[in-house]
């Protein structure tokens, strides 16, 4: 069931992806060789419960693995997504890192991501981020009202692509709002002009994830950290978004 949200909705909503938003780039500020995932992760949970909220993240459950223990996940290099923070992951110089987060005020929910450098990264991996970046760019440009989800898909698919990197497949997209994970699943990949039309009021988050080499990943035996099956890096960017009558908004921006 997609969702359409009401203005008082969406202005909670909108808290909420604030929220996200500045805690992201209060990670980023701390990203450095040394530090610890699980360092970042209580930098996160401190700023998100000083606003009165709390980290969507932890103690989120899905079939077939235990309840998602930190407030971010944190993915280093060929981890694509989902990794989970500890003290014994030290971020070293030449990495770079996935940070996800999510929140829930209000009892609603804003979910965003970006990936960072850590120290000095080769030019190749500065490449994947900037590709996976402005791929995440050109996929809001299409959420446009009346526009299909797959204009998306489609969008991000083919510029990844052509600058050769590949797409993560089993991965996508989702609505965001009233629920973390809600209807309609946006892929990264698809056909334009198919998927479920965008109509004022949904709420979307669009996160493309790209890997350097092939786009098969699997599931660490610890049941979240999603790898490359390849284990090379992989990038990943995520905004929520807002479809309106016109240029579709970002929430996820402070």
């Amino acid at each position: 069931m997609i969702y359409i949200k009401t203005k008082k909705e969406i202005d909670f909503i909108r808290e909420s992806c604030r929220i996200v938003a500045e805690t992201l780039q209060l990670l980023k500020t701390h990203v450095k060789p040394g530090i610890s995932t699980l360092e970042l992760d209580k930098i996160a949970e401190d700023y998100i419960l000083s606003n009165n909220s709390v980290a969507a993240f932890k103690g989120y459950s899905q079939a077939g693995s235990f309840d998602f223990p930190g407030s971010i996940c944190a993915s280093i290099d060929e981890e694509v997504v989902h990794g989970i923070p500890a003290s014994d992951r030290i971020l070293k110089d030449g990495e770079i890192i996935s940070l996800d987060v999510g929140v829930l005020k209000n009892g609603y929910f804003g979910d965003a991501a970006l990936s960072v450098a850590v120290g000095s990264i080769s030019d190749e991996k500065k490449r994947l981020m900037d590709v996976t970046e402005k791929s995440l760019y050109i996929g809001i440009e299409e959420a446009k009202l009346n526009n299909y989800v797959h204009d998306i898909s489609s969008a991000i698919q083919e510029y990844v692509e052509e600058n050769g990197f590949s797409i993560v497949r089993d991965l996508s997209g989702h609505g965001v709002g009233k629920f973390l994970h809600e209807d309609p699943s946006v892929p990264n990949f698809g056909k334009k002009g198919t998927g479920a039309r965008l109509r004022k009021g949904m709420t979307i988050a669009i996160e493309p994830m790209v890997n350097m080499g092939r786009y098969e990943v699997r599931t660490n035996s610890d049941g979240w950290t999603v790898l490359a099956v390849d284990g090379l890096p992989s990038a990943h960017f995520e905004h929520t978004i807002l479809i309106s009558n016109g240029k579709p908004e970002i929430l996820t921006v402070c």
